[in-house]
């Protein structure tokens, strides 16, 4: 077998999710920076909305969103940050600690959530362990 990068190995975790579950829009991968490490699909210039995650933005945002979880966690005594959800009218984001990354993945709102909590769960594992973290 070839050697793998850990970039190639990130986002194959990634398009496996997007594959695998049934209105899965977009997955991304950041860090406890704020900063994205990938995304799939990857945006593009040409068009940006392909991938409404992939923007350096919106990691930032989502690392912020950790951020403030845990910490609120930590206050109120609830133990470590297992996952965060956020629901929209038009759909969901579901985000999980990976170590000192996090597995984003945004689903549209008829999504079966209890095989995208599955899948990304998983795949959070699978990202903590590729990252070494």
């Amino acid at each position: 077998m070839e050697p793998q990068f850990r970039s190639e190995a990130l986002e194959n975790e990634l398009k496996k999710i997007y594959h695998l579950v049934d209105g899965v829009m977009a997955t991304v991968i950041v860090n406890i920076d704020g900063l994205l490490v990938a995304a799939y699909p990857a945006g593009d210039e040409e068009n940006p909305h392909e991938n409404p995650t992939s923007s350096p933005q919106v990691a930032a945002m989502a690392a912020t969103l950790i951020g403030l979880a845990e910490k609120t966690l930590g206050r109120l005594a609830q133990g470590s940050l297992e996952r965060l959800l956020m629901e929209g009218e038009e759909g969901t984001m579901v985000v999980y600690p990976a170590g000192r990354a996090a597995v984003a993945v945004l689903v549209v709102k008829t999504a079966h959530m209890g095989h995208v909590l599955y899948a990304t769960k998983q795949s959070a594992a699978e990202v903590e362990r590729i990252l070494g973290s």
